[in-house]
């Protein structure tokens, strides 16, 4: 056992979902399945994780490149702010 496998929890997977996580959570609910195979419940979470997976949403894809977008512009911003100061820094 790892010093991660001792956060892998049903509640902890759920927080990885809620999260948006899915990966993370699908590693836990197979984790805890080599233990406890006979239980349906971990089985089915796992399962309806798998599809979610499975599925080429637009809607992810669009919220990942407008977060992407939105990291840019920060990047682009502090760039701006660091030529500014590298500027004021210069007249002193």
């Amino acid at each position: 056992m790892s010093k991660d496998d001792l956060f892998y929890t049903r509640t902890m997977a759920k927080v990885y979902i809620d999260q948006g996580n899915l990966l993370k959570a699908a590693e836990i609910y197979r984790y805890l399945l080599e233990s406890e195979p006979e239980r349906r419940d971990l089985k089915d979470e796992l399962s309806e994780i798998e599809k979610k997976l499975n599925e080429k949403s637009p809607d992810d894809l669009t919220r990942l490149f407008n977060r992407w977008m939105d990291l840019l512009l920060k990047y682009h911003n502090v760039q701006k702010l660091l030529r500014f100061k590298n500027y004021l820094s210069g007249l002193k």
